[in-house]
């Protein structure tokens, strides 16, 4: 049964299988956040209308679009259309209808590389937290204190990363790192979820994290890949004596 493996307040990312034009969005192939808000029946399921900054993205009924799920139990695919667009309360919904069988997805961004890479990192205020739960916008305090950690591991979906504290698990944090990309040093700050935290055995005080991006943008995800891959071939070709 789709409930078995999908719930309510489950991450959900959206993609146009086609160059879809939403009623209040540019022209192309785009890739929008939400979340699960019910799950009707096994091949129906009720996800909240993204938004794109303020504004809702109307996606059109009948159109059919590619759905990613992040779930405790991993990532899960499907191909699903719209069926309708209502409002519920004060929540603007989706009816979708699964079009395809929906199956565990593997993505070659999950490749991780190992690396030591300097993090900072903090927990998210409150109004950020609330923005966050109510899929709005998450403007993100300025000038707050951060903590430092080092990135032993990173992907596309996610990281680890080692601290001297811990966060809770199923908190959320703003991370804050840099990456050469392209010959250049870009800042990424990004909204992940602590999936597991543990004290090292050998290392008594010092604490493996990791996370799990829940708030990225497309374009941001596929730099992080584009560096790992990158990184790995460089690796490779060090090895080969290159």
């Amino acid at each position: 049964m789709l409930s078995d493996y999908i719930l309510p307040g489950n991450k959900v990312e959206i993609q146009a299988v086609e160059r879809v034009k939403p009623a209040n969005a540019s022209e192309g192939r785009k890739t929008y956040s939400s979340q699960v808000r019910d799950i009707m029946s096994d091949d129906q399921v009720e996800i909240l209308m993204p938004f794109e900054k303020t504004k809702i993205v109307l996606l059109p009924v009948d159109a059919e679009f590619e759905l990613y799920f992040y779930t405790q139990q991993g990532l899960f695919q499907c191909f699903a259309k719209v069926l309708d667009r209502y409002k519920d309360g004060n929540q603007f919904v989706l009816l979708m209808e699964l079009t395809s069988n929906l199956r565990r997805f593997q993505r070659r961004e999950y490749y991780r590389l190992s690396c030591a890479l300097e993090m900072n990192s903090r927990l998210l205020e409150k109004e950020e937290e609330d923005a966050f739960n109510k899929n709005d916008e998450v403007v993100l305090v300025p000038g707050l204190p951060l903590k430092r950690s080092v990135v032993v591991d990173i992907s596309g979906g996610g990281l680890r990363f080692i601290s001297n504290y811990k966060y809770e698990e199923n908190s959320h944090i703003c991370c804050k790192y840099n990456l050469i990309i392209d010959g250049v040093s870009k800042e990424y700050t990004l909204i992940s979820k602590v999936l597991m935290v543990k004290e090292l055995e050998n290392r008594p005080g010092v604490f493996e994290h990791r996370a799990q991006y829940v708030d990225i943008d497309t374009y941001e995800r596929e730099e992080i890949i584009r560096f790992i891959f990158e990184e790995e071939r460089k690796h490779r070709k060090r090895e080969k004596g290159l």
